[in-house]
């Protein structure tokens, strides 16, 4: 494999500047949507994210646009309900602020603004939701709205109050006006339903009482030290489950304040500079605190009666101001998560502190910003709203010195485009087709087609704009083109599949191409969701499409949803380019514009063929083995098809003979080539199906999730692409995620369940088996070895044997290639894939094709670390490749440090950096 190292591309991240879980616990007997984690940064940005056990998947994000920030994100849940003997959960609902007079609802399905409200107040600083009312709170008032309102804090000094009743968001009343002096209300929190308990600039915290408005008590913090401003700001504010006050305010002390006399009982200074941030645990046992000084600190009771606190530990984790933190217990779970300036959040164990690591998710989404055309070795870029292209050639003078690459001009690389989209609303996705003389770009609101003419003399590129149907007004979550270039695919907000066929494409004349006035429409299985469950929790959210693909000869479809379903589409009928186009569409036009499907409709079948379109004697109809596919069990983040071994001729396939009847018959024949799709899911388990079988291919079948490294099981980070090779007879997929490539060779079969390992010479041996260790974490970086606890300044001694090395073994380690050699029985495949899993030696006892080549030399996974952190791989070159090395890719880098972060407050002891584990 020819490899090109990147790191030209820029990526500028984002601040956090809110976190917030869509709950704070979850009780065993508690009935509640499965948590997640919302992101907030500056660029308008919001990240959705899935702790599933400590995996950490960011499932979507929410696209901001032009001068919007996230400075605030709070969730609430709606009352549950019975309905005919069944529970209703109680709709997870996401609200945000931006430093305006607005508040925001957030449509998690489509991943767009729901409700607004707003009120004539000042621009709103902070917001807290209001605590669910408890089972002893509900039998002393039955009668009593069980749901949860919000609080809003202004620059003005006001608090404001909304209301969530009856599935609406609307301002309920202002409760406090803006004072005389206008102190900004910077934090707010509430102590219990009623009591409010806001953080001022004028070193005042104030006490509020929301049933009438009423000032309950204010406590003041004083003035500030000598040389610096008098008044003291409050920063944070939290309450502990017995009603206790915590503050964080600009002179680095946290306050500890009693909760039924308001008064001061404890102050600790643990800061050099500003407490931003706090956060506690559920039982109110353990604080912690954030600040300007990057330090993260622990705070638990001591003493006899534990009414004094002391801190315990503290620890940078950032590199930058700890600006925001969100804790959750519950499920297995017990985590801290704590952002900022430096764009990565940080995971650190919350009951286990100090006995697991802490993890850095990264920065990069998990749908991969970087696109190619391998045909004109060309690559993209976006973000916000910005697309670059780069044309990549090679270097016809490589340095192998590497003091000099930095004095030597960049000639592999040229920036030939920069475009800039119109409009307010960020880039959601963009795609290249395989020829580059095509560009889609998508947002929430429109969907932008332009035509691209490199010019490989001069090196230049012309970009021109190219009229697309007024059905593209909408925007789309997901767009890409076929491998052919025929087809556009477009996934909506509401998950519509549409596609579009694309008239003279990949054409390099002047004339513009179009796009076919007819579109096909899509629909999805019915997956028989009970309607009790569309109603409460995350609704319909778990039936977003995140990931589409098209099979190498672009008749197969693939798309696959966060629930872990996958659905399959097939291309019939022969090309006849002799039938003529319509003018227009209205059919088309008005059913892209009607309402989304419902996944509860019975009549799904009637539907789709209503919709489906017959474009040049070609129609997409849905796979009849679709049902066969079975629910994944996580959410799939890498979907591909394999490459056909051997090309197909285009437009050699003749038309069926027409008729009186039908003048254009279609034939209804399922594709004949490569059906074989690769799924890997959030989890890093991996899968191969026969898509038009609807079963498992004989590799997958052989190897199960059970017998694949037990290193990358262990891997953390989620997968985010890969690489196919095929090149010289190879079946090799590379695979990829933010800190390695792992390479596995799929005409290899891994060790089997008995313990043999087929050696060089053909005869069996035995493994050894590594017994699994206790190394279920609480969902941050994993347990701490217990040799590693017992290090520290002490006398204590390790013995450590070496144990000899199999000569065999130790050539292959030689060879720079990693094996694992040990092999766990377990097998955690879910009961509908073992359906699938059949005995792979049903054809008479004879040893499976692949079988018997476990004892070359070469081993059949590789990985490395080499590259880090890795915000892409895209193939730029077609071909073996000279001498056969494999295709040609372009791995992008984009490490942290060149990342352009803003300046800090606080820059003592730099020499702490080098201890960040970013």
């Amino acid at each position: 494999m020819d490899i090109h190292r990147c790191r030209f591309v820029p990526f500028p991240p984002s601040t956090i500047n809110a976190l917030a879980f869509s709950h704070s616990r979850i009780f065993k007997d508690q009935k509640a949507a499965s948590p997640r984690l919302a992101i907030g940064r500056a660029n308008g940005d919001i990240e959705l994210w899935n702790p599933q056990g400590g995996a950490w998947l960011q499932e979507t994000i929410i696209r901001g646009g032009k001068d919007r920030s996230i400075d605030g994100l709070v969730w609430t849940q709606d009352p549950n309900e019975e309905v005919e003997g069944k529970t209703i959960i109680g709709k997870s609902r996401l609200f945000s602020i931006g430093f305006t007079t607005t508040v925001t609802e957030w449509d998690l399905t489509k991943g767009r603004p729901l409700r607004q409200a707003s009120g004539n107040h000042g621009e709103i600083w902070c917001i807290a939701a209001q605590p669910p009312l408890s089972k002893s709170e509900k039998a002393a008032n039955p009668g009593q709205w069980a749901g949860q309102r919000l609080i809003a804090g202004c620059t003005d000094g006001a608090l404001v109050l909304y209301s969530t009743e009856d599935e609406d968001f609307q301002l309920q009343r202002i409760l406090v006006r803006p004072s005389a002096k206008k102190a900004k209300v910077i934090s707010v929190v509430f102590q219990n339903r009623n009591i409010v308990v806001a953080g001022c600039t004028d070193s005042t915290i104030r006490i509020y009482d929301i049933r009438n408005g009423s000032t309950v008590r204010n406590m003041t913090l004083g003035s500030g030290p000598k040389g610096g401003p008098k008044e003291i700001i409050v920063w944070s504010v939290k309450t502990l489950r017995d009603g206790t006050i915590v503050s964080g305010d600009s002179t680095g002390e946290i306050k500890i304040w009693d909760g039924k006399l308001y008064t001061l009982r404890q102050r600790i200074r643990s800061h050099q500079q500003d407490v931003l941030s706090l956060a506690t645990n559920f039982d109110g046992t353990a604080i912690f605190s954030g600040g300007m000084d990057r330090r993260t600190v622990v705070y638990k009771p001591v003493g006899k009666g534990k009414n004094r606190w002391a801190e315990v530990a503290h620890r940078r984790f950032h590199s930058h101001d700890v600006k925001t933190m969100a804790s959750f217990e519950g499920g297995g779970l017990s985590v801290l998560v704590s952002g900022g300036p430096d764009a990565a959040p940080i995971t650190i164990p919350l009951g286990q502190y100090g006995f697991e690591y802490q993890r850095a998710l990264p920065f990069f989404p998990q749908e991969t910003l970087i696109r190619s055309a391998p045909k004109q070795g060309l690559m993209m870029s976006w973000w916000d709203r910005e697309v670059h292209i780069w044309h990549i050639r090679k270097d016809p003078d490589p340095i192998e010195d590497e003091e000099d690459i930095e004095n030597k001009p960049p000639e592999g690389r040229k920036l030939v485009a920069k475009i800039l989209i119109k409009g307010e609303a960020n880039i959601t996705s963009a795609a290249l087709n395989p020829e580059g003389t095509l560009l889609a770009v998508s947002t929430n609101s429109d969907i932008k087609l332009f035509q691209l003419r490199l010019n490989l003399e001069e090196d230049v590129m012309r970009v021109s704009k190219v009229t697309v149907p007024s059905t593209y007004s909408s925007g789309a979550r997901l767009v890409q083109f076929s491998p052919d270039g025929k087809w556009l695919c477009t996934i909506h907000a509401d998950s519509r599949i549409v596609l579009s066929c694309l008239l003279t494409s990949g054409t390099t004349s002047a004339s513009s191409p179009s796009i076919h006035p007819q579109q096909s429409r899509l629909s999805r299985l019915d997956r028989k969701t009970e309607k009790h469950v569309l109603l409460g929790g995350l609704g319909s959210y778990d039936r977003t499409i995140t990931q589409l693909a098209f099979s190498s000869d672009s008749r197969i479809l693939a798309v696959s949803d966060i629930s872990g379903h996958i659905d399959t589409f097939v291309l019939t009928g022969h090309e006849d380019l002799s039938q003529p186009v319509p003018s227009d569409d209205s059919d088309a036009a008005s059913s892209s514009s009607s309402s989304s499907e419902s996944d509860s409709d019975s009549d799904a079948e009637v539907e789709e063929d209503s919709k489906t379109k017959t474009i040049f004697g070609q129609q997409w109809t849905r796979n009849p083995s679709a049902t066969l596919l079975p629910k994944l069990p996580s959410a799939p983040v890498v979907l591909s098809f394999r490459p056909s071994a051997t090309k197909l001729p285009n437009g050699t396939a003749v038309a069926l003979h027409p008729t009186r009847n039908n003048p254009n018959p279609i034939s209804h024949a399922l594709p004949t080539g490569e059906d074989r799709l690769l799924v890997i899911t959030s989890t890093s388990l991996i899968y191969e199906f026969e898509t038009l079988k609807g079963s498992l291919s004989p590799w997958s079948r052989r190897n199960p999730t059970s017998l694949f490294p037990e290193d990358f099981k262990r891997t953390l980070e989620t997968v985010r692409g890969c690489i196919w090779d095929l090149s010289q007879g190879r079946e090799r997929i590379w695979i990829y995620s933010v800190g390695w490539i792992w390479m596995f060779d799929l005409s290899k079969d891994f060790p089997s369940p008995s313990g043999e390992l087929i050696n060089g010479n053909g005869n069996a041996e035995k493994s050894k088996k590594r017994k699994r260790g206790k190394d279920r974490a609480s969902g941050a970086g994993g347990v701490i070895p217990d040799q590693q606890l017992g290090m520290g300044i002490s006398r204590r001694m390790q013995k450590v044997i070496h144990e000899e090395v199999e000569e065999e073994t130790a050539l292959i380690l030689d060879s720079g290639m990693d094996v694992d050699v040990d092999v766990d029985g377990d097998d955690d495949s879910l009961p509908d894939l073992s359906l699938l899993r059949r005995d792979s030696r049903d054809d008479g006892g004879k040893t499976p094709q692949g079988k018997g080549k476990r004892g070359d030399a070469k081993p059949s996974d590789w990985h490395t670390f080499k590259y880090r952190p890795i915000m892409g791989v895209v193939l730029i070159g077609e071909g073996e490749g000279e001498g056969g090395v494999g295709p040609e890719v372009a791995v992008v880098e984009r490490p942290a440090w060149e990342a352009g972060l803003p300046g800090r407050w606080e820059g003592e002891q730099e020499w702490r950096d080098r201890e960040v584990g970013l």
